[in-house]
């Protein structure tokens, strides 16, 4: 018999079975049947198998237990490796669907024809507050011209935000773990040159003290070696739209960034672009004080945007 369905719903599960359970919970109400679950489990223990074996009965579950463990997000690169689906949908394990149509709407998106799908979303929040985040439709052109732009904000979502065809082969760069959303997010769109939006919340992410944010966010061990990764894979170039630039020059103010010593000390050996050298010398002639003031930093900005025109027209 086939194992083929229409949707697959990759799971890259973690210890946390609670989470998960509230997952699969929201997976058995749905509407839309035509799906499997796939979930690739990195936990030390057996707590997700376990757990797992009690949804065998209402849902078709494919379970593989990682070894050795794959890291994140190398999880989420196998559980998409296994899945039988025309459309992968994945999912983290502290997120979960809003509503029982959820799928179904993702579902009937697929008539759009677009390989690349999106939906708003809703964070909620450890004291049960919530808010709905909705894109900027009229953002999107800009974005597909250019999906550099997500580097100021990412303004897709997470991951399990997503939808996309299984003939997309890209898969999320092990060597990330903070922006490697954003780049696989680049890298579809610069090959698809479209995308498919749905302007209504369907999934609820999760927020809390696990979420990875706290743990990198302005870290320069974290945010350094990305950067310039991001830097090795797409060039300087992008940095002719000031949106970026400006990306650039408050992600080094924030992180207190002020010389190539600094730079150097989170990459190794690794050579940065002269126009981030610039951007940081330029920075470092200015008062960590009037940079703390949003309009002074702007115009500090744009006069280094200025100076550093002549670099990025040959870039």
């Amino acid at each position: 018999m086939s194992n083929r369905v229409f949707i697959s719903i990759c799971i890259p599960a973690y210890k946390h079975v609670e989470y998960l359970k509230r997952l699969l919970d929201s997976i058995v109400i749905q509407t839309f049947k035509d799906f499997e679950v796939v979930i690739t489990d990195d936990s030390p223990s057996d707590e997700v198998r376990i757990l797992i074996n009690g949804y065998r009965d209402v849902l078709k579950i494919v379970y593989q237990k990682n070894d050795p463990i794959c890291g994140s997000p190398g999880n989420w690169n196998q559980s998409i490796l296994k899945a039988n689906g025309e459309w992968i949908k994945l999912m983290h394990d502290d997120d979960w669907f809003s509503s029982p149509s959820s799928l179904d709407l993702f579902a009937k998106s697929t008539q759009h024809n677009k390989r690349f799908i999106f939906s708003a979303y809703t964070n909620v929040y450890s004291d049960n507050k919530s808010e709905n985040i909705f894109f900027p439709q009229h953002y999107q052109g800009k974005i597909i011209a250019n999906p550099m732009l997500l580097l100021p904000k990412n303004i897709i979502g997470p991951p399990s935000v997503t939808m996309v065809h299984k003939s997309i082969t890209q898969q999320y760069d092990i060597r990330m773990k903070w922006r490697v959303d954003i780049d696989f997010y680049i890298r579809v769109i610069q090959t698809e040159k479209e995308m498919f939006y749905i302007n209504q919340p369907l999934i609820n992410v999760g927020l809390g003290e696990l979420q990875v944010t706290n743990s990198c966010l302005n870290n320069p061990a974290v945010e350094l070696p990305e950067g310039l990764l991001l830097l090795t894979k797409f060039g300087i170039k992008p940095l002719k739209n000031i949106r970026i630039y400006d990306a650039w020059w408050r992600l080094m103010r924030n992180m207190q960034i002020r010389n190539e010593k600094q730079l150097s000390e989170f990459t190794g050996a690794e050579r940065w672009p002269g126009v981030i050298k610039n951007l940081v010398k330029h920075q470092s002639k200015v008062k960590k004080s009037w940079l703390k003031f949003g309009v002074a930093s702007k115009f500090f900005m744009m006069i280094s945007y200025l100076l550093n025109r002549p670099s990025l027209k040959n870039s």
